[in-house]
């Protein structure tokens, strides 16, 4: 659901190595089975084998078979297990041909190599779990973490990368609580990559600074719309090739949730319903759900963010209600193009309109944003060929208390 937390100061993060460990079962770790079992079922294979076809020299599948799931001196330590059972196997059968030295020497080189190549696959495991670790903060700065219940707003979101190892994308959300109201946006920049990541990462930024900022929420819109403009600028004058990138938004202000520097949040006392002004910057309008069914906002088109230029300066804003059993859903076009094997698109209001009717518990965000992340998954079988958000949002039921000094 939400972003893993940061492992607390003071706390080791586990051993990277033991949680690549592939073979565990309870929670034990039984990496040395097959190399063992491979150790003992050799020799008895060979005592059975007349003549001369001998198999005591396949003890050098031990130390291979540890080196691909064991560490380095448990590898070592069945090397020397297998020249063991070698020199062994090879002197007690009394019925057997002797091999002798020259597949003990295969023996031991085997066992050499398998020890040299498990240290290169630890080594690699490493470095790709540094990696992921490099990746995962940048997630958690890109789209940091959502306190519950923040600006007087009950949320839920789910992020699904499209490169299951990149685990980021150009997707974007954020909730931005001001004194002048609640703040809400979710994105989708044009492309994949770390370019789309660059783009999505300048436009978080300037929407947390701006909503926080900026009393209206049109000139939150024409901030982001100018800050747009002036990354695909320079990504022209360093003459890069996604200079003609893009990003669609919609940008959701709650004007009577105003966060005032006090120790509670906004006071909802008295509010039936909350006004909201929605802009929409080409994206999917959101879906409003509610116990009598599900409906798209009735939204003015507007162009991408980046594109303003292309149509005479106008930032269109329509102001709906929203009652407090209502919830919005926005997602990106993960969800609502996602197709199946026979290129079918994932019918997201039919979906959700089936799920209300049988009773389904749609209207909590953490329920909702879980029920279409399964149907989507199961639309496709599992896989994303887009970075896929789905976010969900409504009127919290009550004020969270803050501690003194708390940043709002």
């Amino acid at each position: 659901m939400r972003m893993r937390m940061p492992v607390p100061l003071g706390r080791r993060e586990p051993d990277p190595v033991a949680r690549q460990q592939p073979l565990r079962i309870h929670g034990r770790n039984v990496a040395w089975l097959p190399p063992l079992v491979v150790l003992l079922a050799v020799p008895v294979v060979d005592w059975f084998t007349s003549g001369d076809f001998r198999v005591i020299s396949w003890l050098v599948l031990v130390p291979g078979t540890a080196a691909a799931v064991c560490r380095v001196w448990t590898t070592a330590l069945f090397a020397a297990l297998a020249m063991l059972m070698y020199i062994v196997g090879d002197s007690s059968w009394p019925h057997q041909e002797r091999t002798g030295l020259p597949d003990f020497i295969l023996v031991a080189v085997g066992g050499i190599l398998s020890v040299l190549a498990c240290a290169v696959r630890l080594r690699g495991q490493e470095r790709m779990l540094h990696m992921r670790a490099v990746v995962d903060t940048t997630r958690r700065i890109l789209l940091r973490q959502l306190p519950p219940d923040v600006g007087g707003l009950d949320h839920a979101e789910i992020y699904l990368a499209a490169d299951s190892e990149a685990r980021v994308g150009g997707d974007f959300y954020d909730i931005q609580p001001s004194p002048y109201g609640t703040r809400v946006v979710v994105g989708d920049v044009q492309g994949k990559g770390l370019a789309a990541v660059e783009a999505a990462s300048v436009l978080l930024g300037t929407f947390r600074e701006a909503a926080y900022h900026e009393p209206e929420p049109v000139t939150v819109a024409e901030r982001l719309e100018t800050r747009m403009v002036r990354h695909v600028r320079y990504c022209a004058h360093v003459g890069r090739d996604d200079a003609e990138r893009f990003a669609t938004a919609v940008l959701l202000d709650f004007p009577e949730l105003r966060s005032e520097r006090t120790d509670w949040g906004p006071d909802l006392t008295g509010l039936d319903a909350l006004t909201l002004d929605v802009v929409n910057f080409g994206h999917e309008p959101p879906l409003l759900l509610s116990p009598h069914g599900v409906c798209l906002l009735p939204l003015r088109d507007g162009l991408p963010l980046g594109l303003g230029g292309l149509a005479p300066p106008e930032t269109r804003t329509a102001t709906v209600r929203l009652a407090a059993d209502e919830t919005l859903l926005l997602v990106t076009d993960g969800v609502t193009e996602a197709r199946d094997g026979r290129g079918v698109f994932f019918p997201l209001r039919e979906y959700l309109t089936r799920a209300l009717a049988a009773g389904a518990p749609v209207l909590a965000p953490e329920s909702l944003v879980r029920l279409v992340r399964d149907g989507v998954l199961a639309h496709t079988g599992g896989f994303l060929d887009d970075d896929t958000t789905i976010f969900a949002v409504r009127r919290a039921s009550a004020p969270v208390r803050r501690a003194p000094g708390a940043p709002k």
